[in-house]
């Protein structure tokens, strides 16, 4: 599993210089004018970063059904509407307000916010998470999302004009752990904690899930910590629907009371692996995992 970390590292792409000119295009530019130069850009991507090429082609391919046309078809368009993602990041760093959300799952969300009580917000690399971030703002409760990896100076500190203003607080993994202190201090707070849940990082504990016809393992941190501290877990799912609109779907995570402890995790991590099959066949271009996710 460590090899899978090494093969995608899960930050933005390009220079510093390059996003400072992204955004100042942006804050000009319709953001239609973005997605032209994305789609012109995507066929020297999938060219030039071969084994993200692979990875999403095999999965449309192996996992999805498609015949081979259908796969690079939709290779392509997975690769499109990733850098629409980036455009939409970056549109808002620019100062866009034209983005609106659609929250149909909105009350199970709300119930967290109004509750005194903690809870844990299970996400995935489907659709674009961190602008939901960025687009809706409340001051009830901190929202604290924990991150794995680095980003360039240009985004951090563009994430954090925007996070910062909407109530939202980013904690990066540290290698010494410390990060493990501010999320018990955020519990103790009664604050929300956002983790992704279907990459495993390095990690080694992980349970191994059925997902798309296969077997891959799930990283269980998440859920050992709502049952650490007796949290509830929702499943938060943010896609793109249209040139402007985003779509959040939320889910529960309810399991049948064991006491057995890790037998809880378990069936915690199995749900997310359901709950995250269900919504990658709904919308398959929107998953960006790079990287050969399935066990041989």
């Amino acid at each position: 599993m460590a090899n899978k970390k090494r093969e995608w590292k899960g930050v933005t792409g390009g220079s510093v210089f390059g996003q400072k000119a992204m955004k100042i295009m942006l804050a000009i530019l319709d953001v239609r004018i973005g997605y032209g130069i994305v789609a012109l850009i995507v066929p020297f991507y999938m060219l030039f970063a071969h084994k993200g090429y692979i990875a999403i082609y095999q999965y449309f391919r192996l996992r999805m059904g498609y015949s081979p046309v259908k796969a690079f078809c939709k290779t392509y368009m997975n690769h499109f509407v990733f850098g629409q993602t980036i455009i939409d990041r970056f549109a808002v760093y620019a100062g866009r307000k034209n983005f609106k959300v659609e929250n149909p799952d909105g009350n199970l969300f709300l119930e967290q916010i109004e509750s005194p009580r903690s809870c844990i917000i299970a996400t995935s690399h489907v659709g674009n998470p961190e602008l939901c971030g960025y687009l809706l703002s409340q001051r009830t409760k901190r929202i604290n999302g924990l991150i794995f990896g680095g980003e360039t100076s240009e985004v951090k500190k563009n994430r954090s004009v925007v996070l910062t203003a909407n109530n939202v607080r980013l904690i990066p993994v540290s290698p010494d752990m410390s990060h493990l202190f501010i999320i018990n201090q955020a519990f103790a707070d009664g604050e929300i904690l956002v983790v992704p849940c279907d990459r495993t990082f390095g990690s080694d504990k992980t349970v191994e899930c059925d997902f798309i016809g296969g077997k891959a393992d799930f990283p269980v941190g998440a859920f050992a910590l709502a049952q650490q501290f007796d949290l509830p877990v929702l499943v938060m799912f943010v896609v793109k629907i249209s040139t402007s609109t985003y779509r959040i779907h939320i889910r529960p995570i309810r399991v049948a009371d064991d006491t057995d402890k890790h037998k809880r995790i378990e069936a915690m991590t199995r749900s997310f692996a359901s709950n995250l099959e269900d919504i990658v066949k709904k919308y398959p271009e929107q998953w960006f995992n790079y990287y050969n996710f399935w066990k041989r």
